[in-house]
């Protein structure tokens, strides 16, 4: 039997990168698949890449940063499955730029997807987990979250955010034998690292020990490892999968 079978895994920002990267390795080890995507083109396109794989899959378009969108959204997906095992909140945005010249709005929009979004999606899904006393709740946060990095001060400030989520949450569900974790990807070959210049690319790489970057596939496999029904020991932790690059 694969891992997951029998688990249905709700997971944002799903339409490519990391959560497309996670929903089809999830779908892979057995288990059925809520899409979620700014887009119902990409929500549809991953789904039908699960359905592929001989698993179901359900696809919303949700602007997780919208707290009437998102209540919505998890009513619909209540109705269509009244049971939701997994709830992995990857959705994030990037609005870089020097803090004296950064926007409200950047920060703003940032902050609402990055951290707000995690916080409603949880919050959302919190009373069907409470209801099965179990439940596994998955946050992507980053190592910029851990070391900050100039010009991110709106990316470093909502993933930190996102670990300190993580913490007190679990704290909070522990009691309903939900546990909450978060993975830290160092960086990874995605499209928002695709716009790196050659230069700043050789510069990161000489911060890596092992001297690569990581790949999609990485995260999607630290992610099956703590959605495991074999984790369930582990909650409140922060799994940093970036080849070395921050070691405490």
């Amino acid at each position: 039997m694969s891992q997951l079978t029998n688990h249905i895994a709700v997971v944002t920002g799903a339409g490519r990168g990391i959560g497309r990267a996670i929903a089809l390795r999830f779908a892979q080890a057995g288990a059925d698949i809520v899409v979620i995507s700014r887009t119902q083109e990409n929500s549809d396109k991953v789904a039908a890449e699960i359905r592929a794989l001989g698993r179901k899959a359900w696809a919303y378009a949700v602007d997780i940063a919208d707290s009437a969108a998102v209540s919505a959204a998890v009513e619909k997906i209540l109705a269509e499955t009244p049971q939701i095992h997994i709830l992995v909140n990857n959705a994030g945005v990037t609005r870089d730029g020097l803090l004296m010249r950064m926007s409200d709005e950047d920060w703003d929009a940032v902050l609402d997807t990055n951290l707000k979004g995690a916080f409603l999606m949880t919050k959302g899904f919190f009373r069907v987990f409470a209801k099965q006393r179990s439940g596994r709740v998955i946050n992507v946060s980053s190592v910029i979250g851990l070391i900050g990095n100039a010009g991110q001060a709106n990316y470093a400030s909502s993933k930190a955010g996102l670990i300190g989520l993580t913490k007190s949450t679990a704290r909070e569900f522990a009691s309903r034998g939900v546990t909450v974790n978060a993975i830290a990807p160092g960086f990874i070959e995605t499209d928002m690292t695709s716009g790196l210049n050659s230069t700043l690319k050789e510069n990161i790489l000489k911060q890596i020990p092992l001297g690569k970057f990581g790949q999609a596939a990485d995260i999607a496999n630290a992610a099956l490892f703590l959605a495991d029904p074999a984790s369930g020991y582990v909650t409140g932790q922060v799994l940093t999968v970036d080849g070395g690059m921050v070691m405490s």
